[in-house]
């Protein structure tokens, strides 16, 4: 009898560190580390990077129409990674109203890109991964080309 006890103590105990192993990467995936939460307090400090671009959601967390994005912008954070001169961030307005109101944000959610701290354009497009990735790279290739010629006509 305690034989069958100890195996069957084991086999739990074997299942239970299994499930552990095979569901800590699933949760580190949902992790969205890509997407960098920005506050009164990190966000001029942040969208002001000398050479980097910013692409900020500003939402409100009740927001029907911020919800109804879903995991859109965490999934644009991942397939932004590679992107070495973006950085794609967010302002909850409930929380961080001075940046929100500073930034002149009215509807929500609102998208928009900065560069070197200065608000470079507003996105109006469709929600979709590939077409907000689209619109930050180029929209950041053409302020990263006008910042070049501002930065030449000086010298």
């Amino acid at each position: 009898m305690r034989r069958r006890f100890t195996t069957l103590s084991a086999s739990v105990l074997l299942l239970f560190l299994s499930s552990i192993l095979l569901f800590t990467p699933l949760s580190n995936r949902s992790v969205k580390a890509e997407v960098i939460t920005l506050t009164t307090e990190t966000f001029s400090d942040k969208v002001q990077e000398k050479d980097t671009a910013w692409f900020v959601k500003f939402c409100l967390p009740w927001c029907k129409h911020c919800k109804n994005l879903g995991t859109v912008w965490e999934e644009l954070g991942k397939e932004m990674e590679g992107e070495d001169e973006i950085e794609i961030g967010e302002v909850d307005c409930s929380t961080s109203k001075p940046v929100c109101s500073k930034v002149d944000i009215h509807s929500y959610p609102t998208f928009k890109l900065f560069y070197n701290g200065e608000e470079v354009t507003v996105y109006n497009g469709t929600r979709k991964v590939e077409l907000l990735k689209a619109f930050a790279v180029q929209e950041t290739e053409k302020a990263a080309a006008k910042a070049q010629l501002d930065d030449d006509a000086e010298l």
